[in-house]
C-alpha cells in the first residue's frame, strides 16, 4: 500500500485542531494573502524582541505619578506592614544602613526602601492628562531607584512609557467590571491564562501568539533562511508559535545542539567518514514508521539550522558583539550575572547575522522570572528591575554599533508582564492584579513620553472614589492588542493583516498609539 505524504504540522493540526478548523482556514488564507503584500512593500531590516516578565511586575512601583496628590495616597497605601513598599519621595537621600530614616523614622536595613534613595524623576515631552479624581493641575513622574539606566534612556528619547496596559476585549470601566455587563478576559488573576492571554489573546491552551502570526506574515522576507523568522531564548513560548512559522530556540550560550559534518566536528569514534554516516541516518526520512520520519524531518532541520548558524556566527559583526558586564546585586551589593543580559546578547549576535543570512524580519522572546512578589518584595523586585535596567541598558549599547552600523533604528524593544499587582500592600508584598505600565526602547520609539492614561491613584476611602481602580486592581485603559498592533504596523503589516491577527481590536477607537514612528 503506498502511504500518502504527511507531514509535523498535519499531525499536529489533525491530533488537536479539529475544533479550529473553522476559523483557521479563513485565517491561514487571510494571512497567505497579507504576508504576499507584505514582501512586495517592507522596508529593510526591522525586528521585535519581547522582553516578558513572568509573575506579575508590580508596576506602580516602577513608574509612579509624584504630584503631591497621587504621591500622598500611594504612600499611605503603601507604607505600611511588617516590611513597607513605599519608595521614597523624589530628591530623597539614601540613609545608611543601621542608620534611622528620617523620612519614615525606621531603622535601615538593606532591602529597606529608605537606603535606596528617592525615586527619579523623568519629565515626559507631552503632559499627561489629569485624570478626574486627581487635584493635582500638573501631574510629575518618577520611575524606581533601581531604573537609573532606563531614565538615561527615556531622556535620550530611546525609551517610551505605555501606561495602564491589559488584556481587554472591549473598553470596560471600572461600573462596567464591577456590574459585569461588558466583556473581559477569563481568568483574571490566574498566572497561566494571563500570561497565554498577553501572548495568544486566549486562555491556557491557545496554540497561536501574535509574534508567531507576526512571523507568518514575514517569514517570506527571510528566503531559505526562514527557520530563524521566530527565535526564543526563554524555552517554547506561544507568543512565538504561529501558523506556519516554528519558533527557533536557542541556548544563551548561542551553540547549535549538533555539529557533526557541517559544523566542528571532523572525526568521530576516530573515522574521518562516520561523521557523515551519523547525519544521513538521523536524517533519514524513508523510515516505515510516519513518526519516526517525523522525527527525522525535524533533527534534519535542527542540523541544517546548525550548519548555518556555524557559518553566520564566524562572521566578524558577530564575534564583535561583547559580553555583557556583570550588575551589581542591589540588596547584597555582590557582582553577579544578569541571565537577562546574557539572552539579549544571544539576540544580538543573530541580528548581527541577519544580513549574512539574509534575514529582513525577525521576532525575538527573552524573559526574566521571579516577579510573583507576594512577600519579600523589598528583596526580589529591587534586584530584578536592576537586571531589566541594565540588561536593557546593555542591549541599547551593543545596538548602536553593531558590526560597526547603528542598528537601534530596526529593533525594538518591549516588556509584558502577566499583569500587574494590587495598589496596596499585603504587609511584605503585593497581591494579583489587572493593568500595568511598560517600557518600549529603540531609535524608532517616539520616547521621552507616556502614551496613554495613567490612571488616578488610590483606593475608595471615605468620599473618595477612584474611577480608574476596582478594589484595589487597575482596570486598564490600553488593551493589549492596541499596544501590539501599535508594534505590527511597524514592522509593516497592514491594517487588513492586523485586523485578522487581533480581532478585538474594532473594539477600540485607536488602532496606532503612537509611540513608534510609522
Amino acid at each position: 500500500m503506498t502511504r500518502a505524504p504527511i507531514d509535523r504540522r498535519h499531525v499536529l493540526r489533525i491530533g488537536g485542531g479539529l475544533s479550529m478548523l473553522g476559523a483557521a482556514a479563513p485565517f491561514a488564507a487571510q494571512l497567505a494573502a497579507a504576508g504576499s503584500a507584505a514582501a512586495q512593500t517592507a522596508p529593510g531590516y526591522r525586528a521585535l524582541v519581547c522582553v516578558f516578565l513572568f509573575g506579575g511586575n508590580d508596576s506602580h512601583n516602577t513608574v509612579l505619578a509624584t504630584d503631591s496628590d497621587s504621591f500622598g495616597r500611594y504612600f499611605a497605601a503603601r507604607n505600611t506592614g511588617d516590611d513597607p513598599i513605599a519608595l521614597m519621595p523624589p530628591g530623597t537621600p539614601p540613609t545608611a544602613v543601621g542608620l534611622v530614616s528620617p523620612v519614615t523614622g525606621r531603622t535601615v536595613t538593606a532591602r529597606s526602601p529608605e537606603a535606596w534613595g528617592g525615586v527619579l524623576p523623568i519629565v515626559p515631552r507631552t503632559p499627561n492628562p489629569i485624570p478626574a479624581g486627581t487635584s493635582a493641575s500638573v501631574r510629575t513622574f518618577a520611575l524606581h531607584p533601581m531604573l537609573g539606566p532606563l531614565k538615561t534612556l527615556f531622556d535620550a528619547n530611546r525609551l517610551a512609557v505605555v501606561a495602564n496596559v491589559g488584556t481587554l476585549i472591549r473598553p470596560i470601566t471600572k461600573a462596567q467590571y464591577q456590574a459585569r455587563t461588558v466583556a473581559f478576559p477569563s481568568n483574571l488573576f490566574s498566572h497561566n491564562d494571563q500570561q497565554s492571554t498577553w501572548q495568544a489573546g486566549a486562555s491556557e491552551g491557545a496554540r497561536v501568539g501574535w509574534g508567531g502570526r507576526f512571523g507568518d506574515l514575514f517569514a517570506g522576507l527571510n528566503g531559505s533562511n526562514s527557520l530563524f523568522t521566530a527565535i526564543s531564548t526563554a524555552g517554547n513560548a506561544v507568543f512565538l508559535s504561529g501558523q506556519s512559522v516554528v519558533q527557533y530556540q536557542m541556548s544563551t550560550a548561542a551553540q547549535p545542539a549538533l555539529v557533526i559534518n557541517g559544523g566542528t566536528a571532523t572525526t568521530l569514534f576516530g573515522s574521518s567518514v562516520a561523521p557523515s554516516r551519523v547525519r544521513s541516518l538521523i536524517q533519514d526520512t524513508t523510515a516505515a514508521s510516519l513518526f519516526a520520519a517525523d522525527y527525522a524531518t525535524v533533527t534534519s532541520r535542527s542540523v541544517g539550522a546548525a550548519t548555518s548558524i556555524n557559518s553566520a556566527f564566524t562572521q566578524s559583526a558577530v564575534t564583535s558583539v561583547p559580553a555583557p558586564s556583570t550588575y551589581i546585586n542591589p540588596i547584597t551589593r555582590v557582582a553577579e550575572t544578569n541571565t537577562l543580559a546574557t539572552q539579549l546578547q544571544t539576540v544580538a549576535r543573530m541580528i548581527a547575522a541577519n544580513s549574512t543570512l539574509g534575514l529582513r524580519r525577525q521576532v525575538f522572546f527573552v524573559s526574566l522570572g521571579g516577579w510573583d512578589n507576594h512577600d519579600v518584595q523589598n528583596t526580589a523586585q529591587p534586584n530584578n528591575l536592576a537586571k531589566v535596567a541594565h540588561a536593557m541598558a546593555y542591549f541599547d549599547g551593543v545596538l548602536g554599533s553593531l558590526g560597526g552600523v547603528d542598528m537601534r533604528n530596526a529593533v525594538t524593544t518591549f516588556t509584558a508582564s502577566d499583569f500587574s499587582r494590587t495598589f496596596t500592600t499585603n504587609g511584605d508584598g503585593t497581591d494579583h492584579a489587572w493593568g500595568g505600565h511598560h517600557f518600549v526602547m529603540g531609535g524608532a520609539v517616539r520616547g521621552g513620553d507616556i502614551y496613554g492614561q495613567y490612571p488616578t491613584l488610590g483606593v475608595d476611602l471615605g468620599s473618595f472614589r477612584n474611577p480608574d481602580m476596582a478594589g484595589s486592581s487597575l482596570v486598564p485603559t490600553t488593551s493589549v492588542d492596541q499596544y501590539a498592533a501599535t508594534m505590527g504596523r511597524w514592522l509593516g503589516a497592514s491594517d487588513a493583516s492586523i485586523d485578522a491577527i487581533f480581532p478585538n481590536l474594532r473594539n477600540f477607537a485607536s488602532r496606532d498609539l503612537g509611540f513608534l514612528t510609522p
